[in-house]
């Protein structure tokens, strides 16, 4: 879809996830979705000029030279000035989790569009606050669950929901890597960043539920910093596991999997790959093409059509992420108590 009307863009927090943003706000213009980075907001002079360190686990297409023009992008030091801004239109959250919901809140007062990065909350009470609001809201707001965008989980997706190659017997997610060093110190602090078990698992947690439906129990063993969770599903694939861990020692390469067992084949992704994506059936196994852009870039893409198409029908919404949140406590209970744990999503 092209996008023709010019979105003006605002991103608050210049990290690795700004910088990300920034790129993938760039791309999504490049496609045809025309938008337009205005204005940025960061505690530090030098980010607001568009001088951004690199970082982060994965390459997302942000450049470590100057990421904007400070001449054409206006510089604020504090959220509120940029939410005031008229020509902001869409604003991205990239700052630590524990600001999420309050800049999310304010952002929806002003009459803003949000995508806020994920976890958007680490208890359910916080995301209920910014669900009941998002709801009564002009302004559409988008947790940025970006493997639901990924194109090898959009094609998984499609699979089990299509039924094509059979029900799903197996599912397994991993999601490996070192805890980020970035950050100042904050995801050493568990209780605001959530360990992996919120920063990293969350992905997987949101995307079992995207496939599968909210599961009945959960058993989880591990810890905060690597956990692997069963989930129990007795109308549905009788195994389904996620494991998430961010304790591997330096030098450990970032890994992101999934091996998926249907009735008649099994499809099996490993990011970095030669062949990411695979389909092994009738004896034989086979790549699957997948688009070339990554789910930084699929999130921002649909969000900017839905803002100028006029629609509040979006693919990730304040009530998956609450959903998620009660599962991800769950979870935790379940750790805690080292026993299963019953699920209600209600």
């Amino acid at each position: 879809m092209n996008v023709k009307r010019e979105i003006g863009v605002g991103v608050v927090g210049l990290g690795f996830m700004g910088r990300t943003h920034v790129a993938a706000f760039r791309g999504a213009h490049a496609a045809g979705l025309a938008n337009k980075l205005v204005a940025v907001c960061d505690q530090d002079p030098q980010r607001r000029r568009g001088v951004v360190a690199e970082g982060g686990n994965i390459a997302t297409g942000a450049q470590s030279e100057r990421l904007f023009d400070p001449d054409e992008v206006k510089g604020y030091e504090r959220p509120e000035q940029l939410f005031a801004d008229p020509t902001v239109e869409l604003v991205s959250i990239c700052t630590h989790t524990t600001s999420h919901v309050d800049l999310a809140l304010a952002a929806l007062a002003a009459g803003k569009h949000v995508l806020l990065e994920k976890p958007v909350a680490l208890d359910s009470a916080s995301a209920q606050r910014l669900f009941d609001a998002a709801a009564k809201s002009k302004g559409l707001c988008m947790p940025a669950m970006c493997i639901r965008f990924w194109p090898a989980w959009a094609w998984l997706r499609n699979a089990i929901r299509s039924g094509e190659f059979g029900r799903v017997r197996s599912a397994v997610f991993r999601r490996l890597g070192n805890r980020p060093g970035w950050g100042a110190g904050f995801y050493e602090d568990y209780a605001k960043s959530g360990g992996a078990l919120f920063d990293l698992h969350v992905h997987d947690v949101d995307f079992v539920r995207f496939c599968f439906g909210d599961p009945s129990a959960v058993a989880s063993t591990g810890s905060l910093d690597h956990v692997t969770t069963l989930y129990h599903y007795p109308h549905g694939p009788q195994h389904v596991v996620a494991e998430g861990g961010w304790d591997h020692g330096a030098g450990w390469s970032f890994k992101m999997s999934f091996t998926v067992v249907f009735e008649r084949a099994t499809a099996d992704y490993e990011f970095g790959r030669a062949n990411e994506l695979v389909l092994v059936q009738g004896g034989s196994s086979a790549p699957i093409a997948l688009e070339a852009f990554n789910g930084y870039d699929g999130e921002v893409r649909h969000l900017l059509a839905a803002i100028a198409s006029g629609s509040r029908k979006l693919d990730a919404t304040m009530a998956d992420a609450l959903a998620h949140t009660r599962l991800i406590e769950a979870e935790r209970a379940s750790l805690e108590a080292r026993s299963v744990v019953a699920f209600d999503a209600r």
